[in-house]
């Protein structure tokens, strides 16, 4: 790493993604708990942007500021470009930017864009499908709107160095835009996994054992992922500096991109989140236990031991990847032993719901324990159910949720903002309430829910492929850190599967003391990853690239 006192900083950073100000996945988790570190470094010389779809309500995340780029606003206006300006309603406020991308959407303007993108960088858009041709009109409407921030900056300081980066394939056409319209930002492209390791692995095929067999563009064909990952390995060769979050995906990206980052890029978290006081966070733990215990009863019309053992995984809906299998199989492995205390796993996965289960609605507002409700192991209604991955496990293995039944398993498919109509909890409100979490990654190129998780002192369960999981067996050496990381590979299903059930049986045996010393641990180990640790990767970052654009203008 640079030396910090000869890095060369910039003096605003545009910055944008799918999930600015849109909640949808880890790249929110990102970016949002980041934003204060680089406000503390750069007041309001941070903007992010955003795509604009909120038409039938507000944004939760986004508040408009009267206050904020008036002038540009105005001048964007006159340039007819759909922008609102306002403030990102998180931990440090940076100033955000949302573009309703839509009038990108005609074709004449995405031809020209593909043809471009193919005569300059080879990307492939003919075999563009899904959310291609929408990612493509944001990252094009994202490109224009740093164009014209840069311009109107550079009138008052036109000595000024701007950085404008660029997170994962769906802003590539971003980053096209401004090399071709505003070459004196240096760019920055980050993946946060590449489209086609995600896919190799989504499709059970091994991705480790036989990486090095792999090559991106032919399984790209294989797989039919041609558009996205040429897309994603254009904005990768010709971003000013290349990162991505992980050494495990730094592999990765050399093998199937052909492309080494520059920089890794190490996701921390921003601990404003966890209540500070130790009188509101048992408050708010002592909260959550009650509402995850009711739930249950309610739902399976048992009753519950006050000292039950709360566990959960949580994430996106991806089954395998995410370990989603290796959770349920494990706590049906562990129901075949003799248990003494409850144990209850919680599924918050988000999946396609139709609204909250009327008939779980009424026995919650009852307040009193009835009768087990059919398919008593789901909150809320789905779409398709019997295409759900999720529900079809929870089938197959039988968990019939008994009164005898130690073990019971619990789904709930909703996103948890608050207003489910079942929990009406915030994530991180329910979060805190467990006692253990498993995330039995196969692919994972960080892992933000096991990092929020001891953030929150609780312990868990990860695996060595995951970014987070290596970069705990780096940085910790004690076996009770609060971290275990469980040596996951391509063939070694039923080992990990074991283990992760003796894990839980262990850790529910455990005291209230020696749980409190695990706790502990936990936290200790979750101010290790804080931002104000990892935003010197940043630092670098902007660095490589700026240096980068610097002798690139010399050389001409």
């Amino acid at each position: 790493m640079a030396n910090k006192k000869n890095l060369i900083t910039p003096d605003y950073i545009f910055e944008t993604s799918w999930e600015v100000c849109n909640r949808v996945g880890g790249i929110y988790t990102v970016l949002s708990s980041r934003a204060k570190t680089m406000q503390d470094a750069h007041p309001d010389k941070v903007i992010f942007v955003g795509p604009d779809f909120w038409k039938k309500h507000e944004s939760p995340f986004f508040r408009e500021d009267t206050q904020v780029l008036q002038a540009w606003k105005k001048a964007a206006h006159r340039a007819n470009l759909p922008v609102r300006v306002g403030r990102w309603t998180i931990p440090g406020e940076p100033i955000a930017v949302l573009i309703d991308f839509r009038k990108y959407q005609r074709h004449e303007i995405l031809d020209e864009a593909y043809a471009n993108a193919w005569s300059r960088y080879l990307v492939d858009s003919l075999h563009g499908y899904g959310d291609y041709e929408e990612s493509a009109a944001f990252g094009i409407a994202a490109g224009i709107v740093m164009e014209s921030l840069y311009k109107f900056f550079c009138k008052k300081e036109p000595d000024a160095r701007f950085i404008a980066h660029f997170n994962e394939w769906m802003t590539a056409f971003g980053l096209f835009h401004i090399k071709e319209n505003a070459p004196d930002i240096a760019t920055v492209f980050t993946t946060h996994a590449t489209s086609i390791g995600r896919s190799i692995a989504g499709n059970g095929k091994p991705l480790y054992d036989q990486m090095r067999n792999y090559n991106g563009d032919q399984m790209a064909r294989e797989l039919n992922m041609e558009a996205k990952h040429s897309v994603e390995k254009a904005a990768a060769w010709n971003a000013d500096c290349f990162t991505t979050v992980s050494d495990i995906t730094d592999i990765e990206c050399a093998q199937l991109l052909d492309k080494k980052a520059d920089v890794v890029t190490p996701n921390g978290f921003e601990d404003g989140f966890v209540p500070s006081s130790e009188t509101a966070f048992r408050n708010k733990r002592d909260e959550a236990r009650k509402t995850l215990i009711a739930l249950t009863q309610h739902l399976t019309g048992t009753t519950v031991q006050d000292n039950a053992f709360l566990v959960g995984t949580c994430g996106r809906a991806e089954y395998k990847n995410k370990g989603i299998d290796l959770f349920i199989d494990s706590l049906h492995e562990l129901s075949s032993r003799h248990l003494d205390r409850d144990i209850i796993g919680f599924i918050m996965v988000p999946g396609y719901i139709s609204g909250p289960r009327k008939d779980l609605q009424k026995a919650m507002k009852k307040g009193r324990v009835g009768n087990s409700l059919p398919e008593n192991f789901i909150t809320h209604d789905l779409v398709n159910p019997d295409n759900d991955n999720i529900v079809n496990a929870i089938r197959w293995f039988q968990f019939p949720n008994r009164q005898d039944d130690r073990v019971k398993l619990i789904y709930i498919p909703s996103y948890l903002n608050g207003d489910d109509g079942i929990v009406n909890k915030d994530y991180y409100d329910l979060l805190i309430g467990l006692d253990l979490t498993v995330f039995p990654s196969y692919y994972e190129p960080w892992g933000y829910t096991p990092l929020e998780s001891v953030a929150f002192s609780i312990p868990t369960i990860t695996t060595t492929l995951s970014g987070f999981g290596q970069w705990v067996l780096k940085v910790s050496k004690d076996k009770e850190s609060g971290c275990v990381v469980e040596n996951r590979g391509d063939y070694n299903y039923l080992d990990v599967r074991d283990n992760i059930a003796g894990c839980i049986y262990r850790y529910s045996l455990k005291s209230p003391a020696e749980m409190n010393t695990l706790r502990a641990a936990a936290k200790r180990l979750s101010k290790k990853a804080l931002w104000e640790k990892f935003i010197v990767f940043y630092e670098e970052t902007y660095n490589f690239a700026l240096a980068k654009k610097i002798t690139d203008n010399k050389s001409k």
